[in-house]
């Protein structure tokens, strides 16, 4: 009897244990628990989307965040605002990620070009600070330009905190939103995307190997473009491959390993190449739509008190609230018989001529009527009017240029600031032939959303900057007849610049001179 009792207890006590034990093992989270699912396919050539799974679902993006890190580096390669050679100095802040990294050190300094490798093709987290704080000042700032970016390029659904991908509060994505971006890299920079498909390549520091080589070998057509992983996020990956004509990009969210992810980006490109249709024609994304970002104002003076400093005899006021576009209106006819010789007391702070604007003007206006001969013969009835921004001495008679002395460089673009120094505090005077002590030097507008402008190239001296513009002038008058002369001395040379444009006139613009074989690029604001 006592035999059996205690045999009845002790199979009692096993199924309780048993039970207790499968209780614990179906609260414990498993490898496929360890982030949520998300899939995404798209027609890279229009847009479609073939596949989605929880594709608007806001998630952890993981490195998948340095496409938009590397975005942003090409785009203000694009813009003149730093170059492939830059030097760019490690902060400690950078050197201090966490691995992947490169293995900079607080102090080095390492050229821009190989910080972009190590973040597109080792996934190095402190390379992509590096290159952040090297071109936005600060993750902080650099940060809020990749939220401005995302949302002029159509990414509805992600918010970015850092430039690596790092887990942080608030630092979210979406398939679908990484897709676009994926998109927007292929067709926005072709010129850099090839580095995506490399396996290996020399980050200066040293040689590094892509995260992503096992998809490009196993996957036919495959030519990136970037991995990702945490353990919030996952096992992410944004793929690209073309066959036969067809263009689709990928993305996966939370995958449970390397190749399960591969397997499954695998499994929903085939999905997306059986559903394509092959000879669609291809229809790029649109330009970005930017907003304007608030900026502080560049003065030409020191501002002191409220907003004023005397400048020896004048009173330098400024005005940042500009209500119409400023500009000197055209004159109706420019004499022939007395040649113009002007000599101004001082440089006007813009670097614009005001007699040259009116002569360019005068152009427009004829070569609009289409009469560029009689533009060319009116313009050119002053033997030696100076119109550059240095100083230059320009005889459109002779199309010859003769080269002034050297000036400083140019201010910075994209300022809604207007600087007048008359007594009468006089918004605009309408201008003499000569000039005289009323100076009004007009700044780009920014009234009517004309924040665009166009790039037509970077030249070797200022002078060729110059009669680029000119002749582009004369050729593109009906877009660019409203746009205002702008040279910017970039360490490389000098950007030739038409501002003060809306971005329809600036995309319009350039469509039409590339059709003329002319280099163009639409600038945001």
């Amino acid at each position: 009897m006592v035999s059996r009792l205690g045999q009845f207890v002790r199979n009692i006590t096993l199924l309780t244990t048993f039970i207790v034990v499968a209780a614990c093992s179906a609260t414990k989270p498993t490898v496929s628990d360890a982030a949520p699912y998300a899939a995404y396919v798209m027609d890279a050539r229009t847009g479609e989307t073939l596949y989605e799974t929880n594709a608007e679902t806001r998630l952890h993006p993981a490195s998948l965040t340095k496409m938009m890190t590397l975005y942003i580096a090409f785009e203000a390669i694009e813009r003149g605002e730093i170059s492939l050679d830059s030097m760019i100095k490690v902060t400690r802040h950078a050197s201090e990620q966490p691995p992947s990294r490169l293995g900079l050190k607080p102090g080095q300094k390492i050229a821009l070009r190989h910080l972009i490798r190590a973040a597109a093709i080792k996934s190095a987290n402190d390379a992509a600070t590096a290159i952040c704080e090297g071109i936005g000042g600060s993750q902080e700032k650099f940060a809020d330009r990749m939220n401005r970016t995302a949302k002029a390029i159509g990414m509805t659904n992600s918010h970015f905190v850092n430039c690596n991908g790092l887990t942080a509060k608030g630092h979210l994505s979406t398939a679908k939103d990484m897709s676009v971006l994926g998109r927007r890299l292929f067709y926005d920079f072709p010129q850099y995307y090839n580095i995506f498909s490399r396996r290996e390549t020399d980050a200066g520091v040293s040689d590094v190997v892509s995260t992503n080589r096992k998809f490009l070998d196993m996957y036919k057509g495959a030519d990136g473009i970037k991995t990702g992983f945490t353990n919030a996020a996952g096992f992410n990956l944004t793929a690209s491959a073309e066959r036969n004509g067809v263009r689709l990009i990928a993305t996966v969210f939370g995958g449970t390993s390397t190749a399960q992810r591969n397997a499954k980006v695998a499994e929903l490109l085939d999905l997306g190449f059986s559903r394509a249709k092959p000879g669609k024609a291809v229809v790029p994304p649109p330009a970005p739509v930017y907003e304007a970002a608030p900026q502080e104002p560049v003065l030409m003076a020191e501002a002191t008190g409220e907003g004023t400093r005397v400048q020896g005899a004048k009173t330098v006021r400024v005005s940042t609230t500009v209500v119409t576009s400023i500009r000197p209106r055209p004159r109706p006819q420019i004499a022939a018989a007395a040649p113009v010789q002007v000599a101004a007391a001082e440089p006007a702070p813009s670097g614009d001529d005001p007699l040259a604007e009116m002569i360019a003007a005068e152009v427009a206006v004829n070569a609009m009527q289409g009469d560029i001969a009689g533009a060319l013969a009116e313009a050119t009835a002053a033997p030696a009017v100076p119109a550059m921004d240095d100083g230059s001495v320009i005889n459109l008679a002779a199309a010859t240029i003769t080269p002034a002395a050297p000036v400083p460089a140019p201010e910075p673009e994209h300022v809604p600031t207007v600087i007048h120094t008359t007594a009468t505090d006089v918004a605009m005077v309408a201008p003499d032939p000569v000039p005289t002590e009323a100076e009004v030097v007009t700044r780009i507008s920014t009234s009517g959303g004309r924040h665009w402008g166009v790039n037509i190239g970077r030249f070797a001296s200022r002078v060729a900057a110059e009669r680029a513009l000119m002749q582009t002038m004369l050729e593109e008058s009906a877009t660019l007849n409203e746009g205002l002369r702008k040279i910017v001395q970039r360490p490389t040379g000098f950007d030739a610049n038409f501002m003060g444009l809306s971005q329809k006139q600036a995309e319009l613009a350039c469509l039409r001179l590339q059709a003329r074989g002319t280099q163009c690029f639409a600038i945001g604001p």
